[in-house]
């Protein structure tokens, strides 16, 4: 439902800016939102602006024309300036005939704004945001019901673009690696040891919210397992800030284990998880990678709601807590910075999964009769 605005004559329209200032896994669940104009408006070249690096996960995508970033500035006020101002002169060169602001932020609807398109697109947010925010826009969407946003994360953007006919039915997010990229990551798996482990498992034990992670000590069994009884080596994943834990949990392990958090940019660890087994972890960046790139996961979650965060398709499997209060949609219990769902989760419980897992894999490799 509009709430400003009317109808955009796609037929009209040469250039689309979709502005996802939000986390990686936002930037992801855009995906769909890129394809939907290809299907809808083939003519229209799609750009997209993003944080910094995180665009680069789209970098490799046939349909994505440019990918922007808002980069993070050291050196003070003036640099930040100056580099803010050049972005906004690239953006300004293109002239873009629309654009949507995907998130409720302040930021993305002043990009918006200073893009000088002539029509500016997001939802209607009437609480919890500056007052002139919805002044710069020249279209404005009434959001869908709550009730339907259980549909996936990824109507965090096709609910946006489909009040105005674009639309697709599939989905699923679905990455694209570069024959730039595949080739470095195959000599990080080289250099690393990872090629000649045969197979393994990627893993992201770790994440920027702690409240979000399951106890570390209990991966040890989980991943001991997949190494005795299977022979699945661990590759573990993260960020520069994780790599020291994710040392620490390589180190306790009894198989064959290796550590890569810190050590790809986002677009290589899009590279490396798709020659994964299958990738498992918690409620993070990786597992939505992991299944962009066509990789089955499995997800540990606590506090958010996996019906709505959790990567379609059955070939991914979600460890969903036990307890009446979850999903609770807080930030770790009593503001504590962790989760009781989570602390109470079982190594039995995670290990049961991942034999659902391992079995799937066996029989869609077994031949045929």
């Amino acid at each position: 439902m509009f709430v400003k605005g009317s109808k955009i004559d796609f037929s009209k329209v040469r250039k689309v800016l979709l502005i996802q200032l939000g986390d990686i896994g936002d930037v992801v669940w855009t995906e769909p939102t890129v394809r939907a104009f290809r299907e809808t408006h083939s003519s229209v070249e799609v750009s997209v602006l993003a944080r910094s690096g995180f665009g680069e996960l789209l970098v490799a995508h046939p349909e994505v024309r440019r990918v922007f970033n808002v980069d993070a500035v050291n050196g003070g006020l003036f640099a930040e300036i100056a580099a803010q101002s050049a972005l906004v002169g690239k953006l300004r060169r293109e002239r873009f005939d629309v654009v949507f602001d995907l998130r409720a932020g302040d930021r993305g609807a002043v990009m918006a704004w200073l893009t000088g398109a002539p029509v500016r697109v997001s939802h209607y947010y009437p609480q919890d945001i500056p007052f002139w925010r919805n002044s710069l826009f020249t279209h404005i969407v009434s959001p869908p019901p709550l009730e339907t946003l259980v549909q996936g994360a990824v109507e965090q953007t096709l609910r946006i673009v489909r009040e105005f006919g674009v639309d697709t039915a599939d989905r699923a997010p679905r990455l694209r690696v570069s024959d730039e990229v595949a080739s470095r990551v195959s000599v990080i798996l080289r250099e690393s040891g990872i090629e000649a482990a045969g197979r393994w498992v990627s893993v992201n034990p770790f994440s920027r919210w702690p409240y979000k992670e399951w106890p570390h000590e209990r991966w040890v069994p989980v991943l001991n397992g997949l190494w005795e009884q299977h022979r699945l080596a661990a590759v573990l994943v993260g960020s520069p800030d994780e790599r020291q834990k994710s040392a620490l949990l390589a180190s306790r392990l009894a198989g064959r284990a290796f550590n890569l958090a810190g050590k790809t940019t986002l677009a290589e660890l899009a590279g490396v998880l798709s020659q994964a087994a299958f990738h498992v972890g918690v409620d993070s960046a990786a597992p939505h990678i992991a299944a962009a790139v066509g990789v089955p996961s499995i997800t540990l979650y606590g506090p958010s709601d996996w019906r709505y965060w959790a990567p379609p398709g059955d070939r991914h499997l979600v460890v969903a807590p036990a307890d009446e209060c979850a999903p609770c949609h807080q930030k770790g219990c009593e503001g504590k910075g962790w989760s009781r769902c989570l602390e109470e989760m079982t190594v039995e419980r995670v290990c049961a999964v991942v034999e659902q897992m391992v079995e799937r894999l066996k029989a869609d490799s077994a031949p045929q009769e």
